[in-house]
């Protein structure tokens, strides 16, 4: 039986992650919760409904069709619910029955061969624009075998490979990946491992050691760092992210450092998903944040760029 991948989106002509024009592969679950997650609905290993409350007008058409019982009516106060721990299926029979397009699915198991197939379609833009297919998610090492395969596969079609990742995964998982992977576009979030772990809800000594293994051991590396004013801009924590990557910066592999600014593209989303946004207050920097943390990086003579949505 072919192996599957449980997937959330594929986004074609991206231009942010990798070189030249992209399909991106959004994997679905993530070991780590970032409280600035602009993906909320990768983070759980399953299907899931985002629900839209202003458009729903509560006529139990969902909870009539739901084979889990995740929709639940209540006809005495004419009100439709969403059970959150009760698990979804994916059968997607209540986005069917959904008149008012209150409902959509995240979560779908699809084939290699499937994913594959749509990778393919935009095979001429990859070879015009030195571009390729990007895995990302969610954090897509948390389905290493699928992963590879499909990587192997798109290798086998010349066509270049990439994935963005946290880097939070078993050395095994992450060596295997990397036989198949053209670039790594690895997260920095912090090099303070107690400041990691209130900003992600895992330490990052893993973290750390295989960004160091991937360097030592000629794997093309960029390195990202999701940038928040106040989090992790300052001068000492800049510094401290530029002394550890240091030994490696003359290295033909390592790629240099992207800077990632944060934005409120995904902040919708979590009330659709039921839960919280965790973040208070906004975090975003400035124009003039931002010259002033890449100054400090250029200052020990670092390649860096800013990356803007």
């Amino acid at each position: 039986m072919e192996r599957k991948a449980l997937i959330f989106n594929i986004q074609k002509y991206n231009l942010y992650d990798g070189p030249g024009i992209r399909t991106l592969v959004f994997f679905k679950g993530c070991p780590l919760r970032c409280l600035w997650c602009s993906n909320p609905e990768g983070q759980k290993k399953n299907c899931q409904i985002l629900f839209k409350k202003d458009l729903c007008t509560h006529c139990g058409a969902c909870a009539a069709v739901c084979p889990a019982g995740v929709h639940v009516m209540d006809f005495v106060e004419k009100k439709h619910s969403i059970r959150r721990d009760v698990e979804c299926v994916g059968c997607g029979r209540c986005v069917e029955a959904c008149t008012r397009k209150a409902l959509s699915l995240t979560g779908e198991l699809r084939t290699i061969s499937e994913i594959l197939e749509v990778i393919e379609e935009d095979s001429m833009f990859y070879q015009s624009s030195g571009g390729g297919v990007t895995l990302g998610g969610g954090e897509v090492l948390m389905q290493p075998e699928a992963a590879v395969n499909l990587l192997a596969a798109c290798r086998q079609r010349g066509i270049n490979t990439a994935i963005e990742t946290c880097g939070f995964a078993r050395p095994e998982v992450i060596r295997k990946v990397a036989e198949v992977t053209d670039l790594f576009l690895f997260d920095l979030k912090h090099v303070d491992s107690a400041t990691h772990y209130k900003l992600t809800g895992v330490r990052n000594e893993q973290i750390l050691e295989n960004l160091q293994w991937l360097l030592e051991n000629r794997a093309s590396v960029k390195v990202r760092v999701p940038l928040l004013k106040g989090v992790n801009d300052s001068e000492a924590d800049v510094e401290a992210m530029v002394r550890f990557l240091t030994p490696y910066k003359d290295n033909r592999n390592f790629k240099g450092i992207d800077l990632l600014p944060y934005h409120k593209l995904g902040v919708n989303k979590y009330a659709q998903l039921g839960m919280e946004y965790p973040l208070q207050g906004d975090p975003a920097l400035s124009e003039a944040d931002l010259a002033r943390v890449e100054g400090i990086i250029r200052k020990f003579d670092f390649p860096v760029t800013v990356i803007r949505h």
